[in-house]
């Protein structure tokens, strides 16, 4: 329907847990990964070219298969990026995404 969206389920390894450490599990809208983006430019301008952009956005094709396959690597890509970033991995903001 026209309110329909996705839910991202992601799962993050925290740093300093080691190889059998903790894990915390989120779900995750697009539109919450495109705020933390916004939220991330607006606290690093200094850092910019180190955020990687979102995945697109599509009207048309956004509940296709591969469409969506995409996306999910898209944004586990960006947030990989952005974890792996020591600055950006002590932020509030990034710590507010994860864990609520």
């Amino acid at each position: 329907g026209a309110g329909a969206y996705v839910v991202w389920r992601c799962a993050v390894g925290l740093l300093g847990s080691g190889a059998g450490g903790a894990e915390v599990e989120m779900a995750k809208r697009y539109s919450e990964f495109d705020a933390l983006h916004i939220a991330l430019v607006r606290a690093f301008p200094h850092a910019v070219a180190m955020i990687p952009a979102l995945p697109r956005k599509s009207l048309v094709s956004r509940f296709r298969p591969h469409f969506l396959e995409s996306r999910r690597a898209g944004l586990q890509h960006f947030l990989s990026c952005v974890l792996l970033n020591p600055e950006f991995a002590a932020s509030p903001i990034l710590k507010d995404f994860v864990f609520s």
